[in-house]
């Protein structure tokens, strides 16, 4: 059977089109996101950056795997914008949680976690995900994420909670003033990117003793907040996004400090979905 599998974050969705485990096609697009955008919206995407790059007549059932993809109203939205795009009814909606769960963990008992845009945890049996601690988004949650991150960054530097030097080079790298950093984040649309996108920066000076102090306080809120509380402390904890790969090792130390302890870490779960499907 052909199918198309999705996984979408917050900033980039990467599609695959397979036959088992053969690769036939790998597009890639702008995050999709239906908690945070309408169904129009949706569609527009997949019109502009999917459907004239990958035939709409060929996947026999698609897999979307997606961030805001948690509840049946967003889930609702998403199916919609797709069944407008492609032949195939077959449409099977999950959160990116179940991607990372499913990829990471297989059929084995483990806690899978996102890191990426957005944060997620859960508490997975091995079939299904039994618990999960509710992001609730880079306003109210999204601790150790690339907007969480950002976000401290941001304020720290504002606030004078970092050195000087490091201060005043991001300002000037990124063309900042307080007054351009509160446009970016009340008054442009998805401020959640734009404050991922400063991870960069903080990637390039992490070993400055501050920066490094930094990391850690945003990961150990994560932990704390999202992990911890499922009790399962001898459990591996299984970690996906570009944020758990390019700080692996401040997530490392991170967890070893607080008695935990972090299995693999991989940057996108694609090629774990593609072998979970391709052996079901």
């Amino acid at each position: 059977m052909i199918i198309l599998i999705a996984d979408s974050g917050s900033t980039k969705t990467d599609w695959v089109l397979c036959n088992g485990s053969i690769i036939i096609k790998r597009v890639k697009t702008q995050g999709l996101n239906p908690t945070i955008q309408s169904s129009d919206e949706i569609l527009a995407v997949l019109k502009a950056e999917l459907a004239d790059n990958i035939d709409t007549t060929a996947p026999q059932k698609i897999f979307f795997y997606g961030a805001g993809c948690a509840y049946d109203t967003a889930n609702n939205r998403m199916k919609q914008a797709l069944e407008a795009v492609f032949t195939t009814k077959e449409i099977e909606i999950y959160s990116d949680l179940l991607a990372s769960a499913r990829a990471l963990c297989g059929h084995e008992e483990g806690i899978a976690c996102i890191l990426g845009t957005g944060s997620n945890s859960c508490l997975y049996d091995g079939k299904n995900i039994i618990d999960n601690t509710p992001s609730m988004g880079y306003i109210l949650g999204d601790e150790g994420s690339g907007a969480h991150l950002g976000r401290q960054l941001v304020s720290d530097c504002v606030k004078k909670q970092l050195p000087k030097a490091i201060r005043e080079k991001f300002m000037q790298e990124y063309n900042l003033d307080v007054a351009t950093i509160l446009e970016r984040v009340y008054h442009t649309p998805l401020p959640n990117r734009w404050l991922a996108s400063l991870t960069p920066f903080i990637q390039e000076n992490k070993k400055n003793a501050e920066v490094h102090t930094m990391l850690k306080h945003c990961f150990t809120q994560f932990f704390q907040r999202n992990v911890m509380v499922y009790r399962r402390s001898w459990l591996p904890i299984h970690i996906s996004g570009g944020i758990g790969m390019n700080f692996s090792e401040e997530i490392r130390e991170t967890a070893e400090s607080l008695g935990l302890s972090v299995g693999n870490i991989v940057e996108s779960p694609m090629e774990g979905l593609i072998k979970f499907h391709s052996n079901n």
